[in-house]
């Protein structure tokens, strides 16, 4: 059902129950009421309806209760605030009385049309708030607060460019608009911004020190730069200042568990996600960090927890998927493969219904790449870009052993290792456009019509952008961005002296591997099909010959099960092609003190093993139909 269709059928069943009661139906009103709620359990108007009824009923304490969930999801109802403001004086409350009556007041003093564009952004009905605050900027072009509005709705509608130069105008006229500024540092943190969105944070900090708002955006910001450790006592002072709800308790418990998870403090996590679940049994994500770990084993009282949770009817669809991949991973250390594999297949069923990805568009991204990027493309931009060596792009398929690369790399003395940095792909979307899906480049000829100059100042670029994650001075730093093997040619254009590494892992365990791990809300969609992971496998061998072909012996390709086979060997045919001197420490990685961010972050903490080369044939029974789709790349996938 398309948005405009549920919109008019949510305000069918408010126009049903309003007649009903206007007919002095009132249960049947209640009824009806029950009914959009089920439906539409966000939608101000219906609670404000409620409360209607219950007036009529004489029953004041579910007036208010259904009054003040209105105003909850929707601050700027004036009727449910006169109301609340008249129940609240009947029964005698005149502290409350008066705190809906400044509200009311508030409101009255406002356009009328900013109210009502309010009130329908609320509601989520983006294309009437739009029509409506547009409007009146055309009469009032310096409101301040409309501007604000219309910021918020473009961001919501993924217009967040425009969203962006619509808040800088707001904090040019307005600089001490504090709401504004918290929406400003929340858009940059969506735009992967996010040294700037700290900045805006300690700006907001300056003026009010004990914000929880502007403290939890100051974290999310030192999280998406690398810095958890600040990030470990910020929220435990949260959580010391009495917070507001259980689900505040949950998710200042689940974050200060993941930072103390990156920074290797896994027995701290572990009593943090549970004290998360303590706060609210089902949340999904706890339970699911605690499988990603890797290492935690679930007891029988956890499972038959979890169990219960993913068949409650009333659960958030995300909680029901957190923990389908919670139990297939708790079910397979347990060597109960076929309920595990229908816990998996479950939670990838229920992910991809969500995810819009088509693999038609990797395989046609694989052809335009081809286009563009020829041997006759790079020979003609010979000597162009940034003459640095500084940048080491660890990349591949996820899952594929990038993080243990990462990590051996990292335990140098000249190397510094960072995070998955999203610089390059930010890059490639600017220049080529994106897929609104999964973010690939559309129109890569458009780097055709770079000059010399232009590639230079994106290299530079590059280098500025990414000093931030550097902290540790070293001449070498690494982005281990998986995505970036659909860049290769972007970064050797740019940065053509960077080292670049592709680190591959056979098909069936790479493939399998991906299935059953959830990955972040918007990433990695390819991942949650059987059929997807093997085409797009497929598009990835596809698009790495063709570099190997264009670009000869420019990527450095390391193979996962050669790693584990002659571990030492590997590690010394890697750093001499970066021309980095051995070092004993690289062998010992599992010892490097630093923080992890990705799936494998205990992995990476343990000596290598041979479990990866071959978890994928416990489900063998229930892989045929991916063994089908990679066909040859079974055996052609180290050519």
């Amino acid at each position: 059902m398309n948005g405009l269709a549920s919109s008019e059928d949510r305000n069918a069943l408010l126009q049903e129950a309003r007649d009903l009661r206007l007919s002095q139906r009132i249960p049947e009103a209640l009824a009806a009421l029950a009914r959009l709620e089920a439906l539409h359990p966000r939608f101000s108007r219906l609670y404000q309806e409620r409360g209607h009824c219950h007036v009529l009923r004489g029953d004041a304490p579910a007036a208010i209760e259904a009054l003040r969930e209105a105003v909850d999801l929707n601050p700027t109802l004036p009727a449910s605030w006169d109301m609340l403001e008249q129940l609240y004086r009947m029964l005698g409350d005149a502290t409350q009385a008066a705190v809906a009556a400044q509200h009311l007041a508030t409101l009255r003093q406002l356009p009328s049309e900013v109210v009502v564009a309010n009130s329908l952004f609320a509601d989520g009905d983006l294309g009437p708030a739009e029509e409506v605050i547009r409007a009146y900027l055309r009469k009032d072009g310096g409101n301040v607060g409309a501007l604000r509005l219309l910021a918020r709705i473009c961001n919501d509608r993924d217009a967040r460019d425009e969203a962006e130069s619509l808040l800088e105008s707001v904090l040019e006229r307005a600089r001490d608009y504090h709401a504004a500024r918290l929406d400003y540092a929340m858009l940059l943190l969506q735009q992967q911004k996010h040294l700037q969105a700290r900045q805006q944070a300690e700006h907001l900090l300056r003026h009010d020190p004990d914000n929880r708002d502007y403290l939890k955006q100051y974290g999310a910001a030192c999280v998406g730069l690398g810095d958890h450790e600040p990030v470990i006592n910020l929220y435990e002072r949260l959580l010391a200042d009495l917070p507001r709800s259980g689900t505040e308790v949950a998710d200042l418990r689940l974050w200060r568990a993941n930072a103390l998870k990156v920074t290797g403090r896994q027995q701290e996590a572990i009593v943090d996600y549970h004290a998360a679940l303590a706060a609210r049994r089902d949340y999904g994500v706890a339970w699911f960090s605690l499988a990603n770990l890797k290492t935690y084993r679930f007891t029988d009282d956890e499972i038959a927890a979890m169990r219960a949770a993913a068949t409650r009817p009333d659960i958030q669809e995300m909680d029901r998927i957190y923990l389908c991949f919670a139990l297939g991973k708790a079910l397979e250390d347990r060597g109960d493969y076929p309920s595990s594999w229908a816990y998996y297949a479950r939670g990838n069923v229920l992910r991809r219904a969500d995810s819009g990805y088509r693999p038609d568009v990797a395989e046609s991204c694989v052809l335009r790449l081809k286009r563009t990027f020829t041997a006759q493309f790079f020979a003609a931009r010979a000597g162009w870009g940034v003459d640095d060596p500084a940048p080491i792009f660890v990349l591949g398929l996820p899952r594929s052993g990038s993080t243990l690369i990462e990590q051996i790399l990292a335990s140098h003395s000249f190397v510094e290792g960072t995070q998955e940095l999203t610089e390059i792909g930010q890059y490639a979307a600017e220049l080529c456009g994106a897929d609104p899906d999964c973010g690939l480049p559309l129109h890569p000829e458009a780097l055709q019509r770079l000059t010399a100059e232009d590639v230079r100042m994106l290299g530079e670029r590059f280098l500025a952008e990414t000093r931030t994650y550097r902290r540790l001075g070293r001449p070498f730093f690494i982005d281990k961005m998986p995505n970036n093997f659909w860049h290769i040619g972007l970064i050797h254009l740019i940065l053509p002296r960077s080292i670049i590494i592709d680190v591959r892992r056979e098909p069936m365990a790479c493939c399998f591997s991906n299935f059953k791990q959830l990955f972040g809300t918007s990433n990695q969609l390819f991942t949650y099909g059987i059929d997807d992971i093997g085409r797009y496998y497929r598009a990835y061998l596809d698009l790495m010959r063709h570099w190997d072909d264009v670009l000869p012996g420019r990527v450095l390709r390391m193979q996962y099960e050669d790693v584990v086979e002659d571990f030492e060997g590997s590690v010394r045919h890697m750093l001499a092609h970066g021309a980095l001197p051995f070092e004993p420490g690289c062998l010992t990685f599992h010892e490097t003190k630093r923080s992890v961010r990705t799936p494998s972050s205990e992995q990476v903490r343990q000596p290598i093993g041979r479990e990866g080369l071959v978890q994928w044939r416990n489900y063998a029974p229930w892989l045929g139909g991916l063994r089908d789709m990679l066909g040859d790349a079974l055996t052609g996938y180290r050519n």
